[in-house]
């Protein structure tokens, strides 16, 4: 079974999130065609749930970034975006 490359340490958040996500789409394509063994199945979910959790750290750094840029003083005090469609 081939592997796709884990994401270094030692890359910036976007690019560790970019690869991540590719590599867990690849994932899921793979599983999705259902030709593994339960063994496979069980390693590529395992392998699949860090990559997530990989991306949810990205994303939380970047928030924390971006909340660093709206006010330096305040992070916490920065209103989340409303979810599209929630224009009140």
């Amino acid at each position: 079974m081939s592997r796709t490359p884990e994401p270094s340490g030692n890359t910036s958040p976007v690019a560790d999130f970019e690869t991540s996500l590719d590599a867990l789409e690849q994932l899921v394509e793979k599983m999705e065609h259902g030709d593994m063994s339960l063994e496979d199945s069980l390693a590529a979910y395992e392998r699949g749930v860090g990559l997530y959790r990989r991306c949810q750290q990205a994303l939380e750094e970047a928030e924390l970034r971006v909340r660093l840029l709206t006010d330096p003083q305040q992070p916490d005090a920065a209103a989340p975006f409303p979810a599209s469609g929630d224009d009140a």
